[in-house]
């Protein structure tokens, strides 16, 4: 439950993309283009979100030029794609800041992020997760993936 939670001690948000801060579709165009689309209500509060005190975090299964763009745009540095152990990788992000998991706030949707949600502090994920994800988060949106979830989150951590 969220309310229980000391939402002052998070320090670090960790996203994934396709199903987070994406619709979970890839669009693929006549000429085999992909496409995502991505929430510009989730971006403004990323480019902020410094101002906050947190450092944005993405970790992705999936390698994307178009996430690459995105997140530079969005002034994020620290962008993981291609990503087979999520866990490993966000041990050695949150080593590298010091921070340990109960600085953590985690928001993902399906069962490839599970392992880093059991270890997190604060878990969210979008109203559309898979069921085994709802089943273990602390705080489930009521936006679906790419259509605000990652705002909502991030509005209830800062609005402590």
């Amino acid at each position: 439950m969220i309310k229980d939670k000391n939402l002052s001690k998070i320090k670090m948000l960790v996203m994934d993309v396709d199903g987070t801060l994406t619709d979970g579709k890839i669009y693929v165009g006549d000429s085999g283009e992909v496409f995502k689309a991505f929430n510009v209500k989730d971006g403004y509060r990323l480019i902020n979100i410094e101002k906050y005190n947190m450092i944005p975090v993405i970790i992705t299964g999936k390698k994307s030029e178009i996430l690459s763009k995105r997140a530079a745009e969005l002034k994020i540095e620290e962008v993981y794609q291609g990503v087979d152990d999520k866990l490993k990788v966000l041990d050695e992000v949150i080593k590298r800041y010091q921070l340990t998991y109960e600085n953590v706030a985690y928001i993902g949707d399906d069962v490839n992020d599970l392992d880093c949600m059991k270890v997190c502090y604060l878990k969210a994920c979008p109203a559309d997760a898979m069921n085994e994800v709802i089943d273990v988060v602390d705080y489930v949106c009521k936006s679906n993936g790419g259509n605000g979830a990652v705002r909502e989150f991030i509005d209830l951590i800062v609005k402590k």
